[in-house]
C-alpha cells in the first residue's frame, strides 16, 4: 500500500493550472474518468506504475494520481496484488496515511486517485543532506506513530516500508528470521521496528545497520544477533532510551502499541490531541517554492516513455479507428481474456459519494 505521510505541506507553486474561470461541468451520476483530470507533470515511477500530480478540473483540488499498465500488471502476475491495495485503501482514511479518492480504468491503464504531499519523501530530504534536528523526528515519530496505531487496529501490517513511502528502507529482524526453517512468524512489531530505523537514520544519516538488497539473509541475521546498534552523545537520554526499546530485537518486548509510546517519560509532554490535528507546527518545513523531488521522471515522461499520458486521448481514439477497419494486430488470446476479467472485476471507487 502506499505511505505513510510524515508531515503536512501545502501545495506549493502553480504548476501549470487551468487558468479557465469556466469550471467544466460533469454529470453528477457518471463515473470519475481520466477526463476529469488535467495532467500536470511526472513525479515518480514504480515496476510497473507511475506517479504524477493532477488537477480535477471541476473542483480544481490537486492530487497524486498513480497509474498502472493493464498489461505489464497481467504479463508481471501483479493484477491480484492491485486489486487487494485497492480494496485495502478504499476502507483506510486518516491524516497521516497517503488517502484514495478515487479509482477508475481506461482500455490500458488502472489509476488510483491519492492525496498529495508536496514536501517529498523523507529519502529525498536525507540526500540533500537535510539535518534533521531531534524535535523534529520527535514529532515524526509521533505522527507515525499514530498511523501505526490505526493500521493496527485494522488489523493491517504494513512489511513494506520504503523511502518513498515516507519510512525506512529496512525490515525488522523477525522478517529475516522467518526465512529459516522452524523461524517464527512476524506481525505488528515489525512496523514499529521500521519506525526507529526510520528515526535513528533521520538523526545520524544513516542506518544502525549497512544492510542492503544484495547481503544474504544469513549474513543479516548474523548482523542482528551481534552487532549492537551505536547512539550518539548528542542526544537526549529519553530519544536514545525511546531507540532503544524500538529496536529491541525481541519482538515480544519492543515497544509495539499506541500505549507503549504514550507512556515513555520522554513523550509526557506531547499533546497528542494535537499532533491528531496537525495543529504542532513542525521544525523542518519543505522548499514550497519548488517541487521536492527527482526532475528526471518529467524528462522521461516527456522523452523517452512510448505512451506518455498526456497524449493518452488522442492515441485510443486512433486505436479505436484501427480497430474499426481491423488493422490492428491482436494480442494473444490468454492476454485479451485477462484484460476483459481485469475490465470486468476492478473496483471503481469515489470517496465523495
Amino acid at each position: 500500500m502506499p505511505g505513510v505521510g510524515a508531515w503536512n505541506t501545502a501545495p506549493g507553486a502553480n504548476m501549470g493550472a487551468n487558468h479557465s474561470h469556466k469550471s467544466p461541468v460533469f454529470d453528477e451520476d457518471e463515473d470519475v474518468n481520466f477526463d476529469h483530470f488535467q495532467i500536470l507533470r511526472a513525479i515518480g515511477k514504480g515496476s510497473f506504475g507511475k506517479v504524477c500530480i493532477v488537477q480535477k478540473r471541476d473542483t480544481k483540488k490537486m492530487y497524486a494520481m498513480k497509474y498502472m499498465n493493464k498489461q505489464k500488471c497481467i504479463e508481471r502476475d501483479e493484477v491480484r496484488n492491485v486489486f487487494r491495495e485497492l480494496q485495502v485503501m478504499q476502507g483506510l482514511e486518516h491524516p497521516f496515511l497517503v488517502n484514495l479518492w478515487y479509482s477508475f480504468q481506461d482500455e490500458e491503464d488502472m489509476f488510483m486517485v491519492v492525496d498529495l504531499l508536496l514536501g517529498g519523501d523523507l529519502r529525498y530530504h536525507l540526500q540533500q543532506n537535510v539535518q534533521f534536528k531531534e524535535d523534529t523526528v520527535k514529532l515524526y515519530v509521533c505522527e507515525l506513530a499514530l498511523a501505526l496505531c490505526y493500521l493496527q487496529c485494522c488489523h493491517i501490517v504494513h512489511r513494506d516500508i520504503k523511502p518513498d513511502n515516507i519510512l525506512l528502507d529496512e525490515h525488522a529482524p523477525e522478517v529475516f528470521q522467518s526465512f529459516i526453517d522452524g523461524g517464527p512468524g512476524y506481525s505488528y512489531p515489525v512496523d514499529w521496528w521500521s519506525l526507529g530505523i526510520t528515526a535513528y537514520e533521520l538523526l545520524r544519516g544513516w542506518r544502525p545497520y549497512d544492510i542492503h538488497s544484495s547481503t544474504a539473509v544469513d549474513d543479516i541475521i548474523n548482523m542482528f544477533r551481534g552487532e549492537r546498534v551505536h547512539y550518539s552523545s548528542t542526544w537526549s537520554k529519553g530519544m536514545v532510551s525511546l531507540l532503544r526499546r524500538l529496536l529491541d530485537k525481541d519482538p515480544e518486548s519492543r515497544l509495539s502499541t499506541i500505549g507503549d509510546i504514550q507512556s515513555l517519560p520522554y513523550l509526557a509532554d506531547v499533546n497528542w490531541d494535537a499532533v491528531l490535528e496537525k495543529a504542532v507546527p513542525p521544525g523542518f518545513v519543505p522548499n514550497k517554492g519548488r517541487l521536492n523531488c527527482d526532475p528526471t521522471f518529467e524528462l522521461e515522461e516527456m522523452i523517452l516513455e512510448s505512451r506518455p499520458l498526456h497524449k493518452k486521448k488522442k492515441r485510443l481514439a486512433k486505436s479505436k479507428s484501427r480497430d474499426a477497419t481491423k488493422d490492428s494486430s491482436p494480442l494473444p488470446a490468454h492476454v485479451q481474456q485477462c484484460l476483459e476479467t481485469v475490465r470486468q472485476e476492478f473496483i471503481i471507487f469515489n470517496r465523495e459519494k
